[in-house]
């Protein structure tokens, strides 16, 4: 039965790059792998012919020995150079390159095992006070470290970690699955390709050791609940030599007493007497920055926004400061003297029959008129 077409079997163009094999390579032999599609002999067919085709277009001599002279140019039996098994790289090369990553090969570690270490999360509680403004904190953080005692090698001073025996220093092993190899994490090293005989007494032979750091953290001003620090090789040492990962200071705004935050703009609730939403008047209100006045004019309802503007967060990543909303809130006068409500019932009675002082409540009552009326 005749070849097809190298090309064809990995769908690209003559000119495809070596990614580009790879990729079409990577799709076809997870498809049809055997261990994917047991017992079908044509997917296992279809894996041969792939491997076969991107074995003979991902090596450069053969590539263009099959470009000049086709099938010829690479069948041994044709006196071609290195068929399919044949010289050249070979399929265990070739599988280890393209599927490490599905079947555990490679990682985190690099030759030799050095590992970067963790990244850790910390989460910094401020005053809104302190988020507004910015500020300096002092925090303290659990974490691993380096070993002192063996300057994190993990083997007993005065000795030195010894080169893997299972895996001859290299961090993996190759284990056979019937007619391929998978590479693996080496079993007795973990990927370090080093072994300790006699392992450091103060870290028992990890190279690190649990210990808590004090850092002085700079909050700028404008951070708001969610926001993160990113404090640089902060964070766990690494393994077997590896750099330290980085400490991330997550914001936790607290809630206020007075202010509520919305992103650049701050709102409070200011409670005014009946008298003042009735007649207007003059008020203190609070601001970050101090007091400030604020003036009611007469007839204002509870709910009434006014707009302090500049007086809310300059957001961290730059722009100009938000504002402050007041809301008023109109009280209902409570404990009341024999007098007061003498006063007030006087009040409510010349009110009766006029209902152009209370244009919500008329309009309220017509409206309920007409649903009753509706039904």
């Amino acid at each position: 039965m005749a070849k097809r077409d190298y090309y064809e079997v990995l769908g690209v163009e003559r000119g495809a790059s070596e990614a580009e094999l790879k990729k079409a390579y990577r799709r076809l032999a997870m498809k049809h792998h055997p261990d994917r599609n047991p017992d079908d002999k044509a997917a296992e067919e279809k894996f041969k012919e792939a491997n076969e085709a991107y074995e003979v277009l991902s090596d450069a001599g053969k590539r263009s020995a099959y470009d000049q002279y086709g099938h010829a140019g690479v069948d041994p039996q044709m006196g071609g150079g290195g068929g399919f098994g044949g010289g050249g790289a070979n399929f265990s090369d070739i599988f280890g390159d393209v599927f490490s990553d599905f079947f555990g090969g490679g990682g985190g570690r690099s030759r030799g095992g050095a590992q970067r270490g963790s990244d850790l999360r910390y989460t910094l509680e401020l005053d809104l006070e302190e988020a507004v403004r910015g500020t300096t904190v002092t925090i303290r953080v659990p974490t691993l470290v380096g070993c002192k005692t063996c300057d994190g090698s993990g083997a007993k001073k005065g000795t030195s970690p010894v080169t893997c025996t299972t895996c001859g220093g290299i961090g993996q092993v190759r284990m056979q699955q019937g007619f391929f190899s998978v590479q693996q994490t080496c079993p007795r090293c973990h990927g370090s390709g080093k072994m300790i005989s006699d392992p450091c007494g103060s870290c028992h032979g990890q190279g690190r050791v649990e210990e808590s750091k004090t850092l002085s953290v700079k909050v700028p001003a404008g951070v708001d609940t969610g926001d993160r620090i990113r404090l640089s090789g902060e964070g766990e040492a690494g393994s077997h030599g590896g750099p330290a990962g980085d400490l991330y200071v997550v914001v936790n705004v607290r809630e206020h007493a007075i202010f509520q935050r919305d992103g650049k703009h701050l709102y409070c609730e200011v409670p005014i007497s009946f008298a003042d939403a009735a007649l207007g008047g003059e008020l203190e209100v609070p601001t970050l920055d101090g007091r400030v006045k604020l003036k009611i004019p007469e007839g204002t309802q509870t709910g009434k926004l006014f707009r302090l503007r500049g007086k809310g967060v300059a957001p961290v990543r730059g722009g100009g400061a938000g504002d402050l909303m007041c809301r008023v809130a109109v009280e209902t006068p409570v404990n009341l003297d024999k007098r007061q409500r003498e006063l007030l019932a006087e009040f409510r009675k010349s009110l009766e029959g006029d209902t152009s002082h209370s244009p919500k409540a008329s309009g309220w009552f017509d409206g309920m008129k007409r649903f009753f009326g509706d039904i």
